[in-house]
């Protein structure tokens, strides 16, 4: 097992501003901090572009300007044609250069760049040189990932003691090319958002000796109607190869047969039907005769927008004790309750967007405030799906993770997620670690497949198992 910690802080500029005025002899030793910081810049953009003669360094205002300062002194002093554009000289000339160095804002922007600013960072994007951003790419909110106009498209980031949120979280984390994270004698801090490593399976826990199919993990699956019951049989598969040691799927009468064949290990219950073969409340009772044996909750797989269905997942809801995970439709209409137990909610932006009365675009724009928003309401934890995965308790506290890859764009992936949260749920991680770990395991699995494309669900399921192992 390596070093690296299950999760990692993940810097607000007001959470970074601290650190820096904890360090010893703030406020002047912040010229010392600023030489470490240009440097460091300056010689990750040699190591990076070392046949790169000529550059251009943009240096705003502030004290990110001043790192690029720093930063043209330290390539100078390597030889390298460095021509200096100081946005409060008026200056916008950018030159010929063969990279530019971005350190227009730093990690204390945020809003929209004004005119000037805003025009600067197209006509940077515009050159097709290399982008360095100091920090972080100017115009991306460092605490939330947030741009509200243009913004620098880096090649390379360098940023200073650790990631920023804005690193992480879309839309900020598709401007940052690379990230090379700089040592520059910093330490502590307290961050209300983390990032999810691997190194958050090794809170699973394993089988013993002593388990019984039912102690390493009892999933109970509730979903499926006509058309839909390949995602029953997904979740039901992944909470297997998640390492669940029991699974039992209730699914309408009429989608059984399907979901026999393609479902081997699971148990099957067939229940109660509407006209359009989805579940209906009727469905209650035989859900509450298998509950006692399941640890956690998997609800909404395929399980179809009836209104007789939403009748049923809310009382389900409303009386369950078991930790539940609520996926896909069972998302639909769906409205803040007292739950009895923990509720884990995984929308993808629409969901979301429908969940907020919002709309997807919003969401995207604003994916860890939509992620809080979800998760106060509805006082659940909420794993709002994409590049960055962002899991947010009710209290506000996130964890985002960034192992996935975009062979997980595909018909099914959810499904799989919703078996993987499940599993983890039954074997007794509490609800924003299941719903992390997961992302991070499913993110995983889809890594190791090989070659990355032509990828669908499946493949992702069959991978958990080397995921979940992997020796760290």
């Amino acid at each position: 097992m390596s070093d690296r910690a299950a999760v990692e802080p993940l810097f607000t500029s007001a959470e970074m501003r601290a650190v820096e005025e904890a360090y010893p002899g703030y406020p002047d030793s912040m010229r010392e901090l600023m030489v470490r910081a240009g440097t460091a810049a300056a010689e990750a953009a040699m190591r990076r572009f070392p046949e790169a003669h000529s550059f251009t360094v943009v240096c705003g205002g502030g004290s990110n300007g001043g790192d690029g300062l720093v930063a043209a002194d330290a390539l100078r002093a390597r030889d390298r044609e460095v021509l200096v554009v100081e946005t409060k000289g008026g200056e916008t000339n950018l030159g010929s250069p063969d990279v530019i160095i971005d350190a227009l804002f730093g990690t204390g922007f945020s809003g929209e760049p004004r005119d000037g600013a805003a025009a600067l960072i197209e006509r940077m994007n515009s050159t097709g040189v290399p982008i360095v951003s100091v920090d972080i790419a100017s115009g991306v909110d460092a605490a939330t990932g947030e741009i509200a106009g243009p913004a620098v498209e880096a090649a390379l980031t360098v940023t200073f003691y650790a990631r920023k949120v804005g690193h992480v979280v879309a839309p900020g984390r598709f401007h940052r090319g690379e990230l090379e994270i700089a040592d520059i004698g910093l330490s502590g801090g307290e961050t209300a958002c983390k990032l999810a490593t691997l190194e958050l399976l090794s809170e699973l826990p394993r089988r013993k000796n002593s388990d019984t199919k039912f102690s390493a993990g009892s999933v109970l699956i509730v979903g499926g109607s006509p058309g839909l019951s390949g995602a029953v049989c997904l979740a039901g598969e992944a909470a297997f190869r998640a390492d669940a040691g029991y699974v039992t799927v209730v699914v309408p009468c009429s989608v059984l047969a399907p979901v026999e064949l393609c479902l081997l290990e699971a148990v099957k219950r067939p229940a109660p039907e509407d006209e359009n073969g989805c579940l209906t409340v009727e469905a209650l009772e035989l859900v509450a005769e298998l509950e006692p044996r399941a640890q956690a909750l998997a609800l909404g797989p395929g399980i179809g927008r009836s209104d007789g269905t939403r009748a049923f997942v809310r009382k389900l809801l409303e009386r369950t004790t078991l930790p539940a995970v609520v996926d896909a439709d069972a998302l639909f209409g769906l409205e803040p309750g007292q739950w009895r137990s923990p509720v884990v909610l995984t929308p993808h932006a629409g969901e979301l967007a429908r969940l907020l009365d919002r709309d997807s675009d919003w969401v995207n724009a604003y994916r860890l405030a939509a992620a809080r928003e979800c998760a106060e309401r509805f006082s659940a934890v909420t794993l709002l799906k994409g590049a960055d995965t962002i899991v947010v308790s009710p209290a506000g506290e996130a964890l985002v993770c960034e192992e996935g890859t975009p062979v997980l764009a595909t018909a099914g992936s959810g499904d799989v997620l919703t078996g993987v949260v499940a599993a983890f749920l039954a074997k007794g991680l509490a609800s924003e670690r299941a719903a992390a770990a997961a992302a991070v395991a499913h993110g995983r699995a889809a890594q190791l497949i090989e070659p990355q494309a032509g990828v669908v669900a499946g493949d992702v399921v069959r991978m958990l198992p080397r995921a979940i192992s992997l020796d760290r």
